[in-house]
């Protein structure tokens, strides 16, 4: 069974059970782009805009109480994410947003349709522009939900990301007194602590919550009453408060509206910005999974100074073999977030004058970026910091092995006879202390003194209280 819809190109066959309407089916056929759905939180924020829009126009008398209750039980129902299967339509779509929009609008009117006692498509009744997109336009209405879904979405990540923090800083506490060689350049630097490692990763981690939670202020600037490009044509003044007071109950965010709602619609440079932090970020991320892939290599042919823990098989050939599969995975999915940011930047950019017609893509990248980081610190946090550990006789014995600790004697016998003793060592195969006493450089008790590996990596009182208690 189908019904008959017809918008002014035209007529066309919509499934009888389908709440989406014409506008939607043809925006379907046109934008076969990627085979992946319009993010749920992009739904579920624009049936909260059209709940809070419908109240505003109800309470300015410009819809009656039966209709417009109706409308604000289906938009109810849109939040709830009950018909996200009603939204057919690809993520990358030409109209800035257009097709989204009605495609909401319909499923509104139809649900709103049926509440009423009516049959699906009776929009001389309920009518998707008329009555559900009633002091709107696409050009105000997605925008706020953009900010919205991402506001709602970026939670979920902070969370996550907090959890990265907490694992990282319970490994810096219990890594602290595990002495190992830093290197630089891949090569033997000097001394550090494995939980000083640790600790430098957790830092990273904590710029990225501070940078976030300075971008949700900006955020909460929507604007909606913009309707078209801004001059708030076909809305009432008093509609933007209503909507806005309405609009913060139902989310629990803290907007406002934009100042220069011109700006607000032209622009979306803050979305840019996002993405930036998010991108940041990710390059962290990837370069922590780096260093414990390098740190957790071997197990006899690598640095094999930590273990990371062993989630499944590694090799369909080599037996035995456990590959970093995590750190791999935070790998990939940093890079998707590199990607994603370069294709919004790219879009931003591509704004003309009133309008960015390329608000899709904006929104389905940033929203991704968002889900992969949150899902991949999830993982990292418990299926591969949180069961670290490390291998205290390998890293003790890289130690005592370096010539990297003879950068400690620059001061006391001169950056040139430093230089020999480092050749020397590697050239016979013999420690630096060995070298030192051997050739009468230094006495045993200053030399003990100087190459305390502990004291390097924390000099004065910090690392004196660090030194075991024979010493």
């Amino acid at each position: 069974m189908a019904r008959i819809e017809k918008d002014f190109l035209g007529e066309m066959e919509i499934e009888d059970g389908a709440y989406y309407g014409v506008q939607s089916k043809r925006a379907a056929q046109n934008f076969m782009v990627t085979g992946a759905s319009i993010p749920g939180e992009l739904i579920h924020a624009l049936g909260m805009v059209k709940q809070a829009a419908t109240k505003a126009n109800m309470s300015l008398g410009y819809l009656n109480k039966d209709k417009g209750q109706a409308i604000i039980k289906a938009a109810e129902e849109v939040a709830a994410g009950e018909f996200d299967d009603e939204v057919i339509l690809d993520p990358i779509q030409g109209g800035a947003g257009t097709s989204i929009n009605m495609n909401v609008n319909e499923i509104i009117a139809n649900r709103a349709l049926e509440i009423l006692g009516y049959k699906k498509g009776d929009y001389e009744r309920v009518h998707p522009n008329t009555d559900v997109n009633m002091a709107q336009s696409t050009n105000d209405v997605i925008p706020t939900a953009v900010r919205i879904a991402t506001l709602r979405k970026v939670d979920g990540l902070v969370e996550a990301a907090t959890m990265v923090s907490e694992r990282l800083a319970e490994k810096k506490e219990e890594f602290d007194d595990i002495l190992k060689m830093g290197r630089t350049q891949l090569q033997d630097a000097v001394p550090i602590r494995l939980g000083q490692e640790f600790g430098a990763y957790q830092k990273a981690v904590d710029r990225f919550l501070k940078r976030i939670a300075g971008i949700r202020s900006d955020l909460t600037e929507i604007n909606l009453g913009a309707t078209a490009i801004g001059t708030g044509l076909n809305a009432d003044p008093k509609y933007i408060e209503l909507a806005l007071n309405d609009l913060r109950k139902s989310t629990g965010l803290n907007l406002k509206s934009i100042d220069n709602l011109v700006d607000g619609t032209q622009n979306t440079d803050i979305f840019v910005e996002v993405s930036g932090r998010l991108k940041t970020f990710a390059s962290s991320l990837s370069k922590i999974a780096n260093d414990l892939r390098l740190l957790d290599s071997g197990p006899t042919a690598g640095l094999n100074e930590i273990n990371l823990p062993a989630v499944q098989p590694g090799s369909s050939i080599m037996p035995g073999k456990v590959n970093p599969v995590i750190p791999e995975m935070v790998n990939q999915a940093s890079f998707q977030v590199l990607g994603n940011d370069q294709t919004i930047t790219l879009a931003s950019e591509a704004g003309q004058l009133e309008l960015n017609v390329m608000m899709p893509v904006i929104v389905f990248n940033l929203l991704q970026s968002i889900k992969v980081l949150t899902n991949a610190n999830q993982i990292f946090a418990e299926k591969c910091i949180k069961n670290i550990t490390v291998n205290k006789e390998r890293c003790s014995g890289f130690v005592e092995h370096s010539v990297g600790i003879v950068t400690a004697l620059n001061p006391h016998i001169g950056y040139a006879k430093a230089c020999e003793v480092a050749k020397k060592s590697l050239r016979e195969d013999r420690s630096v202390k060995e070298i030192i006493l051997d050739e009468n450089i230094m006495d045993e008790e200053k030399l003990a003194e100087v190459l305390n590996p502990i004291e390097m990596t924390e000099p004065g009182i910090a690392g004196k209280k660090l030194l075991p208690k024979e010493a």
